[in-house]
């Protein structure tokens, strides 16, 4: 089955199981379609659901936000790399820096790449770029914060980091696969006058979870990680357009993009295949009619 031959419902299926964290194998064996053909419509659709929210999330009223980066890898983990045959640009530890509101629980903001200061940077100044108030903001102790902070936001916002001391490592085998415990924190305000009890980030750690549970990609100890680090993106930004749209949040009873007054109702996955739909007619448009080359 190709993929102009692919009706709505068929599309609807693939992607909401994409969402719900099943595999491209799976998805290709359960449908009877290509696994090629599944991929490309991960890409297809990422990159309408990454312009989209690019496009809606602008000036919005946030009072408290929370920022934490998520690890993954693309093809190999980076010990492994250069060892691994045709290794692809980009193969590696691939880090998603996430921010959520924790009022709203709207993620919207989010970068793939690395850890450095210079994505740090980068992220700070798209999530300046969609907040028009001033707000608190909370992050955990990466040192690239501070400076990417105070270059998006200048002294216009209250920032504190929440700093965790973990113990020691897991020794024994059972434990090898066990985060370390967290034996206490410590909150330490940057600018402004952030509030104290307001310093968190369970907010963003919970969505982490929500990441790993429903993206394969996140999935620890298994083979479903990404070969492509662009098609990581664009699996982050599905992700976030159906946790963002048409999941309702449990405590909300609303979905984050409701509660955050971005849209008035209630997503299907449906509508994100007539958002894909849409733009594949308006690419149609411009290509114009096809008309057969001579000679």
């Amino acid at each position: 089955m190709s993929m102009n031959k692919l009706d709505i419902r068929t599309r609807t299926q693939i992607l909401h199981m994409l969402c719900e964290g099943s595999s491209m194998r799976s998805i290709s064996r359960i449908t009877g379609v290509s696994k090629n053909t599944v991929s490309k419509l991960l890409v297809d659709a990422g990159r309408v659901c990454a312009e989209y929210q690019d496009r809606v999330f602008r000036g919005l009223i946030c009072r408290r936000v929370q920022v934490d980066e998520i690890w993954s890898f693309c093809y190999a983990k980076r010990k492994n790399v250069a060892t691994a045959k045709a290794a692809p640009e980009g193969a590696g530890d691939v880090w998603t820096w996430t921010a959520i509101d924790s009022d709203t629980k709207l993620v919207m903001s989010w970068l793939v790449g690395g850890r450095d200061a210079e994505y740090a940077a980068a992220f700070m100044d798209d999530l300046a770029s969609r907040v028009r108030n001033r707000m608190q903001l909370t992050s955990d102790g990466n040192a690239p914060y501070l400076e990417a902070v105070h270059g998006a936001f200048g002294f216009a916002v209250d920032y504190a980091q929440l700093v965790k001391v973990y113990g020691a490592a897991p020794d024994s085998w059972g434990g090898k696969y066990s985060p370390r415990k967290c034996i206490g924190s410590e909150k330490r305000a940057f600018i402004g006058n952030p509030d104290e009890r307001a310093v968190s980030t369970s907010h963003v750690e919970r969505q982490n979870l929500t990441m790993r549970m429903h993206m394969r990609r996140f999935t620890r100890l298994t083979n479903g990680f990404s070969k492509k680090v662009e098609n990581h993106a664009h699996a982050v930004a599905l992700h976030f357009m159906y946790y963002n749209f048409c999941r309702v949040h449990t405590t909300l009873r609303v979905t984050p993009a409701m509660e955050a007054r971005v849209t008035k109702r209630l997503w299907e996955v449906s509508d994100i295949v007539k958002l894909l739909e849409e733009e594949e007619a308006k690419v149609d448009r411009t290509r114009g009619p096809y008309k057969k080359s001579e000679g």
